[in-house]
């Protein structure tokens, strides 16, 4: 299998996380030292689609930058950044066969600008004797990189060198995995297929959501329960044709596919292609609104009202299920939004600073659509969505079904812009929920349990919205 490229510290889809408010961050012993970095619009990726180098000057930026904008920079020990950096950096020099004498840690001592000092030293000394050319100069400045953005152990803090990758060429979707390429760690198996998409490789090959993957390349998607993440980069990221073997519970029929990765995307005719909708409704059993919603995107909880509306209009509604699986989260004020239509004047979380001191954050007043509300949830509904289906349990404004949610809400996350062009995402405070309990790394529990299995799939069945139509109409 080929190592895998990791991009970012934690895989979530891009600006997934961005949340209106949050506490103001304030810059911490800048005086006499470099800025850290460039605060970026919510909506804006970097001012320049190049890429640069990334060098020791763009480490020290995000040392700094960590320092002054992060929800614990203002107490953080520079040694609990610099050290797991190192780290990172020599294994990098191992697993090139580039480790070299003087790559030895220096003494630290807590002092952030000396440790810096230290750090830099060393550093420049081992990239002075890397192999001409960008390739191992690039490689160990991002393993370093990542070492130390993954030091602060933090759902939402991230760096993303280059475009995010686009996972799923192929054009299917598996289970056990959160945010499109990151193996969950409550999975366990099988890995089937949940989604695949019309025109692609995959529905071309004939590949069927509920298809249980037997082997990918020969190997098993699971080996003693733990997911194999090569196997994820062969799906997500094939350099090859992939060879699956799959199984169909609905048939017991077993057969091998082999898919091509796409040489290069289709052409849309006319230009570029849309956006996917991000919101898709229909009305079920001839009294319940149906809403998916695929992401807290700008203008998304306007479109989930209006389509209920719609269906209002057509039918005496019983109640809503809003379909939250697979929903990565987005914008803060979509949250605030569509949780108004629910709910005024209860705080719906607190964001928090490092010593507890706590806002809390309130709904909108949006005209109250006073409707029961089912809403599904799973393993990929994270950040805003984490912090939706939080409120609507804490609040007791509706019934979760499904499974726990992806736990990825650990604050309010911001864009800073780097000189190599890429973006550092750090929160600058952490959530609680409405009943001022963690979420992150938790995830909400579902009021009843509704998995998606491949039997179900396979038989064109979803578990979820059965029982939340059961619960509709019983509770009616």
């Amino acid at each position: 299998m080929k190592k895998r490229t990791v991009t970012a510290a934690i895989a979530v889809v891009a600006s997934a996380a961005v949340f209106a408010g949050g506490l103001p961050a304030t810059a911490n012993g800048s005086t006499g030292r470099p800025a850290g970095c460039v605060q970026l619009a919510p909506s804006n990726g970097p001012t320049s689609p190049q890429q640069k180098p990334t060098t020791i000057t763009t480490l020290q930026q995000a040392y700094w930058c960590i320092f002054d904008h992060y929800y614990s920079g203002s107490v953080l020990d520079s040694r609990a950044l610099l050290v797991p950096a190192f780290s990172a950096l020599t294994r990098e020099l191992q697993r090139r066969g580039l480790d070299q004498a003087v790559a030895n840690m220096p003494a630290l001592s807590g002092d952030r600008r000396a440790d810096w000092a230290a750090f830099a030293a060393v550093y420049t000394k081992i990239e002075k004797r890397l192999p001409d050319g960008p390739a191992a100069r690039q490689a160990i400045a991002a393993a370093t990189m990542l070492g130390m953005v993954d030091s602060l152990n933090d759902d939402h803090a991230r760096w993303q060198y280059g475009p995010a990758p686009a996972p799923g060429p192929l054009g299917f979707k598996v289970s056990g995995v959160q945010c499109c390429t990151r193996p969950d760690p409550a999975a366990s198996g099988p890995m089937f297929v949940t989604e695949v998409k019309p025109g692609s490789p995959a529905a071309t090959a004939g590949v069927r959501p509920g298809d249980e993957i037997i082997t990918v390349n020969g190997v098993p998607p699971y080996i003693n329960g733990t997911m194999q993440p090569g196997v994820l980069d062969w799906i997500n990221s094939p350099e090859s044709p992939v060879t699956l073997r799959l199984h169909h519970p609905a048939t017991g029929e077993t057969s091998s596919v082999t898919l091509s990765p796409p040489t290069s995307p289709p052409a849309p005719p006319g230009g570029s292609a849309p956006p996917p909708p991000s919101v898709n409704s229909r009305l079920l059993n001839g009294d319940v609104a149906y809403v998916q919603m695929s992401a807290f995107a700008p203008g998304t909880a306007d479109q989930v009202l209006a389509a209920i509306a719609d269906m209002r209009a057509q039918a005496k509604l019983r109640g809503v299920i809003l379909d939250l699986r697979g929903n990565g989260g987005g914008l803060g004020t979509e949250l605030e939004k569509l949780l108004g239509a629910w709910e005024h004047g209860k705080p719906y979380a607190y964001f928090c600073d490092i010593h507890s001191h706590c806002t809390a954050q309130y709904p909108d007043n949006t005209p109250l659509v006073h409707l029961p509300l089912t809403v599904l949830t799973d393993r990929n509904c994270a950040s805003a969505c984490d912090m939706f289906s939080g409120a609507v349990k804490d609040l007791h404004l509706g019934t979760l079904v499904g499974t726990r949610t992806a736990g990825f809400a650990s604050g309010p996350l911001y864009q800073y812009q780097l000189d190599d062009n890429s973006t550092l995402g750090l929160p600058n405070a952490h959530n609680l929920q409405a009943n001022k309990e963690v979420a992150a790394t938790i995830g909400v529990a579902p009021d009843y349990q509704a998995p998606l299995t491949p039997d179900a799939l396979s038989r064109g069945k979803d578990p979820a919205v059965d029982k939340a139509l059961s619960l509709l109409h019983n509770n009616h």
